[in-house]
């Protein structure tokens, strides 16, 4: 099977999604389509590795990964260093992608990879008119039909890194950030698992947000642990911290982004308290 998968900042209200498509099934009617999503922030590349990181260990050997934010290439452009269409194969998958921070942003420390740079894409200028299409797909398909990223790809040494903050830990102390709110108003930390239990060692905590009177105390297995329309802190599917309401989505009221005034990179504070530390939980207050 073969399978490109789409991540954008296009939107749903205009043609450039079903273009991109099009150009694809014009080449190879066969290829399955998978959108990852086209709501990503405009120009936010970080924001696209995280969401593209959280899905991609479930699709097979042999994809490709289309990002389509910020693929304009730049070239020594105002004084800025250049970003270049990209190809990274990662666990025997592909993502197609400009350099501009994406790629930083998605592997993090793994150097389990490898990087091309696309050949001959800058000759042409008239590529440069909807590049996610005339550039990208291009090198996707060739991907896909078996045929050698070498012969119209040369190895890259570097890539650029957008930012994403990792949190900071002193004694008994976790600082996170909000990474993502979702569908839901759900919002994801940086958190993750290994750390919370690496600095708390099983100790009882507070977990503050934004506002002091917003803490959670336990970390719950579901949602529906809390009744409908209270906080509630579970780790998600990759093991990540992630704060909601219980059903608070429910009639557009927003979940925890609106109901508590969350938003992305909003700082995130996890006090433990060891054993003898202090005579009793209410304390912390």
């Amino acid at each position: 099977m073969k399978i490109i998968t789409l991540t954008s900042d296009m939107g749903l209200s205009d043609h450039y999604v079903a273009a991109l498509k099009a150009s694809i099934l014009r080449v190879d009617s066969s290829i399955q389509i998978v959108d990852v999503t086209h709501l990503i922030r405009p120009f936010d590349s970080a924001q696209a590795a995280y969401v593209l990181k959280s899905c991609f260990h479930e699709f097979p050997e042999g994809t490709v990964h289309l990002v389509a934010v910020d693929t304009e290439p730049i070239v020594n452009f105002n004084g800025l260093d250049g970003s270049f269409p990209c190809i990274l194969k990662k666990d025997g998958q592909y993502i197609v992608a400009n350099n501009n921070g994406f790629f930083g942003a998605f592997l993090g420390t793994d150097q389990d990879y490898e990087l091309f740079r696309i050949d001959d894409v800058l000759s042409n200028p008239k590529l440069f008119n909807f590049p996610s299409k005339n550039m990208y797909v291009p090198a996707a398909i060739r991907i896909l039909s078996g045929e050698n990223i070498d012969d119209f790809a040369s190895k890259e040494e570097q890539f650029k890194t957008s930012l994403l903050l990792e949190p900071t830990t002193e004694e008994n102390v976790i600082v996170g950030i909000i990474a993502y709110i979702d569908t839901y108003g759900n919002a994801i930390t940086n958190i993750h698992e290994s750390l919370f239990e690496k600095v708390g060692k099983n100790n009882p905590f507070v977990l503050y947000m934004r506002r002091k009177e917003y803490y959670i105390d336990v970390i719950s297995s579901s949602y529906n642990e809390v009744n409908t329309g209270e906080r509630v802190a579970i780790f998600n599917e990759r093991r990540y911290i992630e704060i909601a309401i219980n059903r608070g989505a429910n009639n557009g009221l927003g979940g925890a982004e609106k109901l508590l005034g969350l938003k992305v990179n909003d700082k995130i504070r996890i006090e433990f308290q060891p054993q003898g530390s202090r005579t009793s939980l209410e304390e912390l207050f």
